[in-house]
């Protein structure tokens, strides 16, 4: 079975940093994609940046200039440094992954979230 783990999440003063990670375990063929998604309160889940294997890179237009997402293709993670946070990031951040097993082909996994609190 596939299981992803995240790490990371907290609790931060506006203007301040965190960096979460991911890291993708199992019968893993091939790791197409992987990223981050958060869904706050009351709110729908929304994408926050996605990188492929390659190195292509995707992100919310609300946190571009402020996030980065890499990647370590050995390992099968993910991370996410997190910069400038405001009070509106507050969220449970969701890792993805679109994977190919040796039963599946493209299979979007997911991780069970970490919350980010972002208040003074």
């Amino acid at each position: 079975q596939v299981r992803l783990v995240e790490s990371g999440g907290g609790l931060v003063q506006p203007g301040g940093s965190l960096r979460l990670s991911c890291a993708a375990s199992g019968s893993i063929v091939r790791v197409n994609s992987m990223g981050w998604y958060r869904q706050a309160p009351g709110k729908e889940r929304e994408l926050v940046a996605t990188i492929t294997s390659g190195g292509s890179t995707n992100y919310a237009e609300s946190v571009k200039g402020r996030f980065t997402i890499s990647r370590d293709n050995a390992k099968n993670t993910v991370a996410l440094q997190m910069n400038s946070l405001k009070p509106e990031d507050t969220a449970v951040y969701y890792c993805n992954a679109n994977l190919d097993t040796r039963v599946y082909y493209a299979w979007n996994y997911w991780g069970k979230g970490t919350l980010v609190t972002v208040s003074s």
